[in-house]
Order: C-alpha cells, then sequence, then structure tokens
C-alpha cells in the first residue's frame, strides 16, 4: 500500500502550494495526503519513570530544524505538553516564508482522561489553541483505555470516543481521524458499529516488535500505520537489562549500513519504511535529525532485509502494568 502510494508524489508536488519536503507522501483513505516520514516531540520518561516535562525550547527548535531539513511532519500530542513549541517553531517558519500551514501536517493526540464523549471536541479545540491552528491534520485517541485524571481505568467506552471524534472531524476541527494503540480486534469493533476507518494506527515498531500481522491487517483495510519509538532498546542508554539485541554497535547493522554508507539508525529506519510504515523518530539534536530523514535515496536488499527480520522478537517498550487488568487493555 504504502509503496504504491508514494508514486503519488510527483502529482503531490504540483498543488498548489504545497511544498515538498524530503519524504514522499501517500493517500490516507480518506484523500487527505500525508508526509511518509515524521518529526516526534514527546520526550519520554523522567528517572522515576514519569513523563519528562518540557524544560526549556528544545522541542521548539528541533522542530524548526526538522523544517529547514525537509521535514513535513511533525507528530505531538496533549500528554507530551509540546503542542506550544510546535505550534510556535511552524508559525515561525511561515513567517519566514519557508513553508505554508498547508505544507506540514500536524498530528496531535486525545489524552486518556478527556475520552467522555462531551470532552473530546473540547480537548481538541484546547490542543488547536495551545498549537495556534484552526485545524490539526490529524486526531488520534492515543490509548483505547479512558481513565480518570490520575491515571486509573474508568470506564469511558472507546466507541464513543471513536463517535465523537467522528463529530469533530466533521466540524473541521481535524482532517483526519486515527487511533493509536489499538488492536485489530478493537479497530474492527470502531468499523463495524460506525462504519468509518480509521485513517492512521500508530503503534511501536521497531526491529524488536515488527508486529506483522497488525501491519498485515491495516494494508488489507487502507489503513496508514505511523510507527513510533523506532529504534527501540537500539542505542544502550534505552535498553533495559531484559532488551533483546541488536545494539547500535551490531556486527551485522554495521556491515549493512557500511554497504549502503548510511549509518545504523538510517538503515533501520529505512527497513521501517519497506515493511508499510510511516516512521517517526524523535530526537532535539540537529545532526540527527538531518540524518533521520535521508533515507529515501537507498533499497535495502531482499538478504538484508531477511537478516533484520530476526531480530523480532515480539519485545514490547511500552506496557502499563496499571492498566492490564482493563478490559480495554489493548497489549
Amino acid at each position: 500500500m504504502l509503496l504504491f502510494s508514494v508514486v503519488i508524489l510527483c502529482l503531490a508536488n504540483n498543488i498548489a502550494g504545497y511544498t515538498a519536503g524530503k519524504a514522499p507522501v501517500l493517500n490516507l483513505n480518506d484523500g487527505w495526503i500525508m508526509p511518509t516520514f515524521g518529526l516526534g516531540t514527546w520526550l519520554g520518561l523522567d528517572q522515576n519513570g514519569g513523563f519528562a516535562q518540557v524544560q526549556d525550547d528544545s522541542v521548539e527548535k528541533a522542530v524548526e530544524v526538522a523544517i529547514d531539513a525537509g521535514y513535513r511532519h511533525i507528530d505531538t500530542a496533549a500528554l507530551y505538553n509540546t503542542e506550544p513549541q510546535v505550534g510556535r517553531a511552524i508559525q515561525k517558519k511561515i513567517d519566514e516564508g519557508v513553508i505554508l500551514r498547508g505544507d506540514v501536517f500536524v498530528t496531535t493526540k486525545l489524552w486518556n482522561d478527556q475520552h467522555a464523549k462531551e470532552k473530546v471536541p473540547e480537548a481538541l479545540k484546547a490542543s488547536l489553541k495551545k498549537l495556534n491552528m484552526d485545524f490539526v491534520d490529524l486526531y488520534l485517541i492515543h490509548f483505547p483505555v479512558g481513565t480518570y485524571a490520575n491515571n486509573t481505568p474508568d470506564s469511558t467506552d472507546y466507541l464513543d470516543t471513536w463517535r465523537a471524534m467522528i463529530e469533530a472531524r466533521a466540524q473541521g476541527l481535524a482532517h483526519s481521524i486515527g487511533v493509536s494503540n489499538f488492536n485489530a480486534k478493537q479497530i474492527d469493533r470502531l468499523i463495524n458499529e460506525t462504519g468509518v476507518v480509521p485513517s492512521v494506527l500508530q503503534i511501536e515498531l521497531h526491529l524488536n516488535l515488527q508486529q506483522p500481522e497488525l501491519l498485515q491487517y491495516c494494508k488489507e483495510r487502507g489503513i496508514t500505520v505511523m510507527g513510533y519509538t523506532p529504534f527501540g532498546a537500539l542505542f544502550p542508554s534505552k535498553a533495559g537489562p531484559d532488551a533483546p539485541p541488536p545494539r547500535v554497535d551490531d556486527p551485522a547493522l554495521s556491515d549493512i549500513a557500511k554497504k549502503y554508507n548510511k549509518t545504523v539508525p538510517q538503515v533501520v529506519l529505512r527497513y521501517l519504511f519497506e515493511l508499510g510504515a510511516v516512521p517517526i523518530p524523535k530526537s532535539v539534536n540537529p545532526k540527527r535529525i538531518e540524518e533521520n530523514i535521508n533515507i529515501f535515496d537507498f533499497r535495502l536488499s531482499k538478504h538484508d532485509k531477511e537478516t533484520l527480520k530476526r531480530f523480532d522478537k515480539n519485545y514490547r517498550l511500552t506496557v502499563i502494568p496499571e492498566w492490564a487488568n482493563d478490559p480495554n487493555y489493548p497489549f
């Protein structure tokens, strides 16, 4: 689906006002186009296992660097507290004449304590205010588990949340709507009950968690997959004691990277792209931001892809034990 869809790149470049970035674009199932590579803006977890808090303007600077480097897709969320910085950076690049608003695809997400049907439009409007935008290109339900403010599960039905998302789209607050961290059974329920197929599913996707069945499921239904945490446990600083290989210095990965005159992270990102996913690596390092997107000038051989496939161990980094007994827990 993805590799077929990128052929529309040349057509997209001719859309009035569209300034193409480095990544090809694809057609979503609702007719909108989305760049096939993005910048993630989640700051991750702190040393205590909590959500890292925004301390400076590093995300804002990262988005500016990314846009200058050819990124046209920025991923954020209400949870991340980075929406204001994303909005300021995009507005700065608009003011500088680098892009128009229609050139950049902005994704944000509904957090779990706003799942009640009446809360969804207000939550999206709050995100839009922080972004200083009239609409987002894509709005996702972050998790199928609704929670209270203290992060414990409540009884909200994600189907009601989805119906509110459909209404928010009808109001023009979002061009496209989708889900994140849902499983196939949960997506089937959305489709069967409402007839509205999510445009996008965002999931954890990396060498240790390649999710082939879920990718195939989405391909068959025209659902575009975005992959977060694309490096998984590749870097030793991010690898827990139980994390399976590889690490960034793995000989097999190093040999593949050398073959294409690329870095190991670039090889991994290219592999995820060739699996049919839209990678959204996060970084605030200018050199890495510029490096990450330069994956569209080579193609992996079948042998190299077989080597990378062998690292799939169904090892998940995103686990939330306190939700494990909730009927909506997706993992």
